[in-house]
Parts: structure tokens; C-alpha cells; sequence
């Protein structure tokens, strides 16, 4: 049998992982809008047991995204975090800057470490450094194509992590933007620029049908992509190839949208992993999705058959 690779979701509460857990996702990534970002909520230390206590209990992982910008003010604060989840038993962190790998091999040496750079994490060479550090995966790059992740995984010593499901980050500032604009046009601040607010912006001359969501929180201002990523019909192939953990990006969705994206990957994972040399993907696996996906955001290959220009 086919050893299966992870399926991986991100949870915006306590109570919403378990239900993702309980639709088969193998692992979960949180995190404290202090330390991560762009995260569907922010847990608390106490929420981060919570639900590190009810994964492991369901033999499932629980990851905490420290993927943030560090700042000299935050760096007081890394130790002590990460010392709170080794001892909850976070099974990763999820790490961009030195500074967090340091603190973890310091203060937390057992925990693994997953490294993250966004749309830098592009060779193996540069993944393996990371892994000579401590690392012992890659996230790789969103913008990377089919072609490049299949080829990478064969170089990489460490494992390999790729989004095949939902929105993608496409610009950050840590300015808050939108506040500045709104306030430039006299229009009232209400305080509410988050997720939930329903902004969006649309590039009128080159593409008027398309909508960018834009939203702000304690780290800036987040501009995502106007589509989803959806690769469920071709997961064979990097399954084929080896890569490790696949992710479904749950921001901005509903709860109800990523248990059914994880139960369509689940339902493609495990038809893989019990016999891959008769595997065919199956069409009504999306019927869900499908079904629940905003009419106005387009189930896109993303950058997986496209050509990147760095």
C-alpha cells in the first residue's frame, strides 16, 4: 500500500477543528495573530491545548504558524511562547525567521520545525540550508509549477509541503492601507476592516470581472487572489512524486466549504494509497465544493501549469 501523504487544514477555532478533524484531516494549523499570519483566527496558549488535546486523541497533528514579520519588540516574547508549546505538545512550528528557529532549538529542541518563506521558497538547495539548521520541511512556494515541484522533490532532504486548495496571499504591507485610503476620501473608520467585512478591490481597465479580496488586521493589509486553487484532479501526480503534506487553505471560507474540500481530499488520498496503479480521479468528489463555491471565484490550477517569472 501507498504511503499517504498528510492532508493538511487550517482552523479558526477550537471547535472548528475538531469538525475538520473529524471530516479527515490528519493535521492543523493555528496560531496567535502575534506570531503567524494571515491565520483564519487566533488561538490563545489555553485554545492551543484545547485543541492539541483533542487532535492527539484523534491521532492527529496540530502545527502553530510563527510565520510573522518578527519585530525587536516580539522577540521578549518567542521563548516563553514556544516553551508553552512544547509543553502542550504542538506536534511543529511553522518558522520563517532565524529568530524563531534559534528560540526553538534553544528552548523547545524536540519540536519539529517546518520552514515557510512564501514565495522565496523556491530550490532545494535553499530548503536543505534550512534543513542542515534544523528544519525538517519546506513549504513550498505557491508560484512554483508542477514541473518544478515534482523535480524538487527527488534533490530535498527534508520534506516537502504544497497548497492545493483555496485562496492565495498576493500582496502585504504592514501599513494599514485601506484605513489611510478611507480616511484620505473622508468616509468613516468603523474599526472593522477584517475578513468579515466583504472588501474587495477590482482592476477596472485590465480586469473588471475579477475581485481581489482586501481585508486588515494587527499585522497590515492582505490582498488575496481573486480565484481558488484547486489541483485535486491531477493530486496523483505529486503523489506520485512524494511530496509529504498537502494543504487546504481555509481563510475566508465557511466551515461547512473546508470539510468539504477536506473530504474530497481525503476521498482522493486514500483512493490513491490503496491502489495507485488503478487510481482515477473521480469527478463527483468535488460535488460539494462545487456546489459551495462562491459563483464568483473561479476553481483554478494556479500557478501549477503556468510558466513563473520571478
Amino acid at each position: 500500500m501507498q504511503k499517504k501523504p498528510e492532508l493538511l487544514v487550517t482552523a479558526a477555532t477550537p471547535q472548528e477543528a475538531r469538525q475538520l478533524l473529524e471530516a479527515g484531516a490528519d493535521a492543523l494549523l493555528i496560531g496567535d495573530d502575534r506570531f503567524g499570519m494571515r491565520l483564519p483566527g487566533s488561538f490563545t496558549l489555553e485554545q492551543i491545548k484545547e485543541t492539541v488535546d483533542e487532535a492527539h486523541k484523534r491521532n492527529g497533528k496540530v502545527y502553530v504558524s510563527m510565520s510573522n514579520l518578527m519585530t525587536n519588540d516580539l522577540l521578549q516574547s518567542i521563548p516563553t511562547y514556544i516553551e508553552k508549546l512544547a509543553e502542550y505538545g504542538v506536534d511543529a512550528i511553522e518558522f520563517n525567521d532565524p529568530s524563531v528557529l534559534a528560540a526553538a532549538r534553544e528552548h523547545a529542541p524536540n519540536i519539529r520545525l517546518f520552514w515557510n518563506a512564501e514565495m522565496t521558497s523556491t530550490n532545494y538547495a535553499t530548503a536543505n540550508y534550512w534543513g542542515e539548521k534544523g528544519a525538517s520541511r519546506v513549504v513550498l512556494a505557491r508560484e512554483l509549477n508542477m514541473d518544478e515541484i515534482t523535480g524538487m522533490i527527488p534533490h530535498l532532504q527534508i520534506e516537502a509541503q504544497v497548497q492545493v486548495h483555496g485562496m492565495t496571499n498576493i500582496y502585504h504591507s504592514k501599513r494599514s492601507l485601506v484605513a489611510s485610503y478611507m480616511k484620505h476620501q473622508n468616509r468613516p473608520v468603523d474599526g472593522n476592516l477584517g475578513m468579515d467585512r466583504g472588501l474587495f478591490l477590482i482592476e477596472t481597465d485590465e480586469r473588471p470581472d475579477q475581485k481581489f479580496p482586501i481585508y486588515e488586521d494587527v499585522n497590515g493589509t492582505h490582498i488575496m487572489s481573486s480565484d481558488d486553487i484547486c489541483i485535486i484532479e491531477d493530486l496523483h501526480i505529486m503523489m506520485e512524486a512524494g511530496v509529504h503534506s498537502f494543504k487546504i487553505e481555509g481563510l475566508m471560507k465557511s466551515l461547512a466549504y473546508n470539510c468539504a474540500a477536506v473530504k474530497a481530499y481525503r476521498q482522493a488520498i486514500d483512493a490513491y494509497a490503496a491502489d495507485a496503479d488503478s487510481y482515477t480521479f473521480d469527478e463527483s468528489w468535488l460535488d460539494e465544493v462545487r456546489r459551495l463555491q462562491d459563483p464568483e471565484r473561479e476553481l483554478s490550477f494556479g500557478f501549477f501549469y503556468k510558466e513563473q517569472v520571478y
